[in-house]
């Protein structure tokens, strides 16, 4: 089923975040084993929703080039991960791009990937302009769940050591990044999080170094109706719809420009102004460069009625289900080559039904 530095971006402690003490997890959940189900039924839906996730098997592309007399650097196709990886990609990419760079810089983009791009390269002390053919909540970034979880955004056999090593540089900031924002301005909480898994908490791995409080709970401590594992972590999620609104008021308010555009050809880029781009464009990249390895990946969504007294979340062979003051929302898609970005009535219902025989069958073990 996560500044006037411009002589700091060349070096490799470009990605250390400021000395600070980032919020600590805290679990919320006082006892697991009577944990409140969720109220699954239609006449509880608030909306449905459909995204299409820019997903290639050989991972998220970060690399620059040129394009004439531009200098040109792409950060795209993050597959299920694009809130995960944000700030850590944004970060690859501008340490590819800044260095020696003089002058305005352009932004192809209005997802999350374009806001933190346009954010790292402010506090670089650079001018920026955003350019998007879709504001939000008109993006991919807008329909996301919002976990911070690695998920879904590449094959492993399908990438290089010279990927892997980028790939762990961008969860690594990306992570502590995400933790200094906690707190209601950018809708960032902790939250205690059960999955089914058979994920081995005793043999660390890179994922699990983001899985804080990580810890198998025996079935006489849960809830919930299944005979396998059952893991429990701490770990962030977005509220996304206000993320984006506070970042895009970020980059307002530093003087960043948000124009609407649309580019067909990378004839239409090599007209901007700017001399120095950054392609935040995500599944656009298919069109706009060529790249054949970009698939869409459509994921739907189902959101319930908020409940309050929900503080954790889930993921299983039922689906997902995350937590948010803005609806509880309910998962577990992943089509693969689908174009089409509008939710089907018959896998709405079937996400429907699944969460309702799951949490239907919630027993109390206290």
């Amino acid at each position: 089923m996560l500044l006037a530095r411009r002589q700091l971006i060349a070096s490799s402690a470009a990605l250390a975040l400021p000395a600070c003490q980032p919020p600590r997890p805290r679990t919320l959940v006082s006892n697991p084993a009577c944990l409140p189900p969720v109220k699954v039924a239609p006449n509880r839906v608030i909306r449905t929703v459909a995204g299409l996730r820019p997903y290639r098997a050989s991972g998220f592309v970060v690399r620059a080039e040129q394009l004439g007399s531009k200098r040109l650097v792409h950060n795209y196709g993050h597959g299920g991960a694009g809130i995960t990886l944000s700030w850590g990609t944004s970060r690859l990419a501008i340490d590819l791009g800044l260095p020696g760079h003089n002058g305005p810089v352009a932004v192809l983009g209005a997802g999350i990937m374009g806001f933190t791009t346009a954010r790292l390269i402010q506090e670089a002390g650079f001018p920026v302009t955003l350019y998007a053919k879709a504001l939000p909540p008109h993006t991919t970034s807008n329909i996301a769940g919002g976990q911070w979880e690695a998920f879904s955004h590449y094959e492993e056999d399908q990438v290089t050591p010279e990927w892997q090593a980028q790939y762990s540089r961008a969860l690594e900031y990306s992570w502590r990044r995400f933790q200094i924002m906690v707190g209601e301005d950018y809708g960032i909480r902790w939250v205690p999080t059960f999955q089914q898994s058979e994920r081995d908490p005793s043999r660390p791995s890179r994922v699990m170094r983001y899985m804080p409080n990580l810890r198998v709970v025996p079935k006489s401590e849960h809830p919930f109706p299944v005979d396998s594992q059952i893991i429990a972590f701490d770990t962030l999620y977005a509220e996304v719809g206000r993320l984006l609104n506070q970042l895009t008021r970020d980059i307002q308010i530093a003087g960043g420009r948000i124009l609407v555009r649309d580019f067909a050809t990378p004839a239409d880029i090599a007209a901007l102004p700017e001399t120095l781009v950054f392609n935040c464009t995500g599944l656009g990249a298919r069109a706009l460069f060529g790249d054949t390895g970009l698939i869409p990946a459509r994921g739907q969504l189902a959101i319930l009625l908020p409940q309050p007294e929900i503080r954790y979340a889930y993921s299983g062979r039922m689906g997902y289900m995350f937590p948010r003051p803005d609806g509880i929302l309910c998962g577990g898609t992943f089509e693969r080559g689908v174009e089409i970005a509008e939710p089907q009535q018959a896998d709405i219902d079937g996400i429907l039904a699944n969460h309702a025989a799951f949490f239907a069958g919630f027993r109390c073990t206290a």
